[in-house]
């Protein structure tokens, strides 16, 4: 009998640029990171945290096209011990033409980008090593985008090498070398509730049509679902899309390996070092969590290390099963309360986030909320900004759409939600009562009621914090504003 092929090496945690950090990271001269400063970042992933996989991101950003060269040449020692493609990964996230247009020819450049990263690879290491061979698509609403970039890049980039230019002289490759790797891996992001649910039809069709037998990785947002339809209901679609997806591993023998792309705040994921083993509690299927810039920046570097060395040592199991029907009637009573109340918030939200302070150098994203001017919605900050703004109100986002829930549905959520009251207590410490009394009345109403069900005694550091901000509202003081808000920011240990 053959032996088995050992499945290519696929990380625990996946480094990322997600601006949610309070603390200036030591080696950057400002607190907003660019340029050279995410090279020097990639590194001190990899060198000294311990993590295996870093993001590129080249969507909703300017992004470095250069970085394995300058990795190449600033830190060859280490990158001569663990070889970047295989030891250590890099990942590129792209745009998605299908969403966002006006970014398709980055798309383009990123995908030229990968052979000429391999010749630097061969260069370096005198063999074909691929630096770059993973795209990340944002935003999938079908297996279409996948499909679509995936062709693109072995009929028009890898195939061209065979073209000739002109009649009867040698072709593309002969002039400017082979196009390699042959073929790259396409990883899905899904975000909306459709595509979630929808994950694993879409991922099969996705495979099926290319062929695909040794693996595949699916993303789930965390961020953008829990803006969009609240904390807990996040929590609830990926508990049911990765269900799905364990069934279509099951069904197709394809390993089908999910990322969770989660922050600091509970809103977001609460993935701190601090909360590492709750995680994987809650999530023992997902195979990478993304380690975003609060859990690196904002706690000291001897515990983000134990942290990821606890991720590390460990590896996925099975998922937790909800009863999909009693889970997807919880979602929906979640989900409209709280767009309900963001309705209601969203003035004082659209008040606050324009001093909530950048961490990065980030273009325009268009959100969910975003697409809803046009059916009579309202406009929200992007996820950080969104979560900065209400903790900074003294309103922890988590709470919203909580209060609609009987204590039969509260128990049947903890069942396969078993974080749920933990989550919610690291939320409500940072809840401040005193200021309810500015929210709207249906808000009000909501906070009060789950502060009730699930008591927990209210930092005072933070409760003065956001007073200071309110305060610092109603005489127009930016300074003090943002002051305010960096204070609590601080206690918290994320930013938004």
């Amino acid at each position: 009998m053959a032996a088995q092929k050992a499945m290519p090496k696929i990380s625990r945690l996946m480094s990322t640029q997600h601006p949610d950090n309070v603390s200036t990271p030591f080696f950057s001269s400002d607190p907003v990171i660019a340029g050279d400063e995410e090279v020097q970042e990639a590194f001190y992933a990899f060198s000294h945290l311990g993590i295996d996989e870093q993001l590129w991101d080249a969507e909703g950003k300017e992004v470095d096209g250069f970085v394995v060269k300058k990795l190449f040449s600033r830190y060859e020692s280490f990158f001569r011990k663990n070889v970047l493609g295989k030891d250590k990964l890099l990942t590129i996230r792209v745009p998605n033409p299908d969403v966002e247009k006006a970014e398709g020819k980055v798309l383009i450049e990123a995908l030229s980008s990968i052979p000429r990263n391999h010749d630097l690879g061969r260069l370096f290491y005198g063999r074909d090593i691929p630096p770059i061979f993973e795209v990340v698509v944002p935003m999938c609403l079908s297996e279409k985008p996948l499909i679509r970039i995936h062709e693109y890049y072995k009929q028009h980039i890898v195939n061209q090498q065979d073209e000739r230019l002109v009649r009867g002289d040698i072709t593309i490759a002969k002039w400017l070398g082979r196009f390699m790797p042959k073929d790259i891996r396409m990883t899905p992001l899904f975000e909306t509730e459709d595509a979630i649910l929808h994950a694993d039809d879409y991922a099969e069709r996705y495979m099926r049509y290319e062929r695909i037998s040794e693996l595949q990785r699916v993303w789930f947002a965390r961020s953008d679902p829990a803006l969009n339809y609240g904390s807990a209901a996040a929590v609830i679609l990926i508990k049911v899309g990765l269900a799905r997806l364990h069934r279509l591993q099951e069904r197709t023998g394809v390993p089908i390996l999910p990322i969770i792309g989660c922050g600091s705040a509970p809103f977001r994921g609460n993935f701190t070092p601090a909360n590492v083993k709750g995680m994987l509690k809650n999530y023992p299927s997902i195979q990478t969590f993304t380690v975003q810039s609060a859990f690196k920046y904002d706690y000291q570097p001897r515990e983000v290390m134990g942290a990821v060395e606890t991720v590390a040592g460990t590896r996925r199991r099975e998922p937790i099963f909800p009863d999909e029907k009693k889970a997807l009637a919880i979602f929906g009573s979640i989900k409209k309360e709280y767009v309900g109340a963001i309705r209601l918030l969203a003035p004082a939200i659209n008040r606050v986030a324009p001093f909530v302070p950048h961490r990065r150098k980030r273009k325009l994203h268009v959100g969910l909320f975003g697409y809803s001017r046009k059916t009579g919605g309202v406009a929200l900050p992007r996820a950080i900004r969104f979560t900065a703004s209400l903790y900074s109100l003294g309103l922890p986002p988590e709470i919203l759409g909580m209060a609609c829930l009987s204590g039969a549905a509260t128990d049947e959520l903890r069942r396969f939600y078993p974080t749920l009251d933990e989550d919610l207590a690291d939320s409500l410490r940072f809840y401040n009562p005193a200021l309810a009394k500015d929210l709207p009345a249906p808000v009000r109403r909501i906070a009060t009621a789950v502060a009730e069900r699930f008591p927990c005694e209210p930092d005072a550091g933070h409760a003065a914090a956001t007073a200071e901000v309110v305060r610092a509202l109603g005489r127009h003081d930016a300074h003090g504003i943002q002051e305010g808000m960096l204070k609590a920011a601080r206690i918290r240990q994320f930013l938004g």
